[in-house]
């Protein structure tokens, strides 16, 4: 986090607004899904991202699990939901918060988050942000045996 979220976060009153950029990206897309929570549209490291309303929940800070978010994101126009439905498997997603006076500094990140249990109706796409969790994953990955390792033993 850059000082000057921290000044404006923790200030009785600020004059700062604060947009969330989220892209969306898999291999099937032909190009990513760029969008932030604005009245229009936004150029940020030489991208545009497309003013489009939706709510999130950024990503929280627990001890026993990854972080997780929620992303809803409205259907009026039904683009993302039919290019969400193209895709194969889960799609990655950046989380970007920028200060709308600043667009090009990234104050907050998160990148490497999955869309998973995404649903969609008439009104909204919505779907988990999860981190994949390795605390699960067996340590070492491989064992030093004679048939991998000969010069060992």
């Amino acid at each position: 986090m850059t000082t000057d979220l921290t000044t404006s976060a923790f200030a009785q009153e600020t004059d700062e607004v604060w947009l969330v950029l989220v892209t969306i990206d898999h291999a099937d897309l032909s190009q990513p899904i760029r969008v932030v929570n604005n009245t229009e549209d936004v150029t940020s490291g030489g991208d545009t991202y497309v003013a489009f309303p939706f709510d999130i929940t950024l990503p929280d800070a627990r001890e026993d699990a990854p972080p997780r978010a929620r992303l809803v994101i409205d259907n009026v126009s039904r683009e993302i939901a039919e290019a969400i439905r193209t895709i194969s498997s889960a799609p990655s997603v950046t989380l970007e918060v920028i200060r709308a006076a600043d667009p090009d500094t990234i104050e907050i990140s998160w990148p490497f988050f999955k869309l998973r249990n995404v649903k969609w109706d008439v009104g909204k796409v919505s779907g988990d942000l999860t981190l994949e969790d390795f605390t699960s994953e067996p340590y070492p990955a491989g064992i030093f045996s004679p048939a991998s390792f000969p010069g060992l033993f």
